[in-house]
């Protein structure tokens, strides 16, 4: 599929026994941004004035077709411009996803002490030519990787698209009216597209992530230029890494997802399309006229980890100054679905002191098989049938889906696990051979 992309989105297994006494939960599924089509990645640095953004590309074609378009605040240097390894976000996305979570119910007749590193909280900590006729000014050429970039200002927008066109840089039809809103705002255009030749020396088949740093007390993501040739919504996923906290915007309201609710067992076998169901009600329900916060995290540990930290490596090459171990680094991960109706203005952010932790977290409770007599035992099972009920309502709630569907569907997975033998899953067992403190 051939599509030219102009988005200015892009500014601005063994379980270790110290985790197993910090969550007492297994890890089982995550919702990374692959679940999405037409979804940008942004990572995004800022301590003080200075921000350093990283865009990863979703362009899928010829690369002769592709074409970024960023407006940005000040100059850019050569040297304020890089192109990152794909991994970095990959990473970041698979730390910061929304997870699914098991639990086992232990014999009621026998529940086990509470471990202590478990009361405290504790969880795994891992580190801490026709230019000047148009009205346009190229400021500076650059080859940077498998990109030939140009810093542009521009008096008129017309003059600015028509320039553009002119050179080869396949922007949408009608961009002009939003081009031009930047333009008055003194913005310079960053403009890329892929030099070939350099491509193939370098042997990369895909399109790198492109960084660019600069710094300016505008805390923003322009999104207006994205929405202009867009076949419908479309979905941004940024990762706003911070020493002071979380990050939220300031413009449109930022909303905490539903978590930590009780799922139907099934859910485990369809995690991926009850995300993607559940994120599409949240945004329905909100009018798509909110920003959505999946995690925020410090960034030196996890609990439970969908992946590990980022390494100080991997931190720096994102932008993040980590010589003081003093201030870890915060993220804070954003999911806006947007289109230009319902977002008609760009991303503006602030920085917040509010570090407390937060995580799109859904939890499977799977019942004790074993055969127990005691009193516990017998309030234990009439209880399983009001909790299985209240699993289907939630998950009725959570993504509209018919309440009748989900009760047959865990109906069906009751049957199944009651003709299983009753076997202590190997987690349960490596639950009961720890010794607590």
């Amino acid at each position: 599929m051939k599509r030219s992309l102009v988005l200015a989105v892009l500014l601005t297994a063994a379980v270790s026994g110290d985790r197993l006494l910090a969550f007492c939960g297994f890890y089982v599924g995550k919702a990374d941004s692959k679940l999405f089509n037409q979804a940008s990645q942004v990572a995004l640095v800022r301590e003080r004035d200075h921000t350093v953004l990283t865009m990863a590309n979703d362009f899928q074609g010829d690369p002769k077709e592709f074409a970024l378009v960023v407006p940005v605040p000040t100059f850019i240097e050569r040297r304020q411009i890089a192109v990152v390894d794909k991994g970095l976000l990959d990473h970041l996305d698979a730390f910061s996803a929304p997870r699914l979570v098991e639990y086992f119910d232990f014999d009621p007749c026998s529940p086990p002490a509470m471990p202590a590193a478990a009361a405290r909280g504790g969880g795994v900590d891992f580190m801490k030519s026709g230019a000047e006729r148009r009205g346009v000014t190229v400021e500076a050429t650059y080859t940077v990787g498998e990109y030939d970039i140009l810093i542009l200002s521009a008096r008129e927008s017309n003059g600015l698209e028509s320039w553009l066109v002119e050179n080869g840089y396949k922007i949408p039809t009608g961009a002009a009216p939003i081009l031009g809103s930047y333009i008055k705002q003194g913005m310079r255009f960053f403009v890329a597209k892929v030099n070939l030749k350099e491509q193939a020396a370098l042997g990369f088949t895909f399109l790198r992530p492109l960084q660019v740093s600069y710094d300016t007390p505008k805390f923003m993501l322009p999104i207006r230029l994205g929405t202009v040739n867009a076949k419908g919504p479309q979905d941004l996923f940024v990762f706003a890494l911070s020493r002071t906290g979380r990050v939220e915007t300031t413009n449109y309201r930022t909303v905490k997802l539903p978590t930590g609710m009780d799922l139907p067992l099934f859910v485990k076998a369809e995690f991926k399309d009850f995300y993607k169901a559940m994120f599409a009600e949240q945004v329905r329900r909100e009018d798509m006229h909110a920003v959505f916060l999946e995690y925020a995290w410090n960034m030196s540990w996890c609990d439970p980890c969908a992946a590990d930290p980022l390494s100080k490596d991997e931190l720096r090459k994102l932008g993040v100054s980590v010589d003081n171990d003093s201030q870890p680094t915060f993220v804070s991960r954003l999911h806006a679905r947007y289109d230009a109706a319902h977002f008609p203005e760009d991303l503006v952010f602030q920085e917040t002191s509010n570090q407390e932790n937060f995580q799109g977290r859904y939890v499977l409770r799977h019942p004790f098989k074993g055969a127990s007599q005691c009193l516990e035992a017998t309030r234990y099972e009439g209880d399983l049938s009001t909790r299985r009920e209240q699993e289907a309502q939630n998950l009725a709630q959570l993504t509209g889906w018919k309440i009748e569907d989900i009760r047959r569907k865990a109906q069906d997975v009751k049957i199944t696990e009651a003709a299983r033998p009753a076997e202590a899953p190997w987690y349960r067992k490596l639950w009961a051979a720890v010794t607590w403190e």
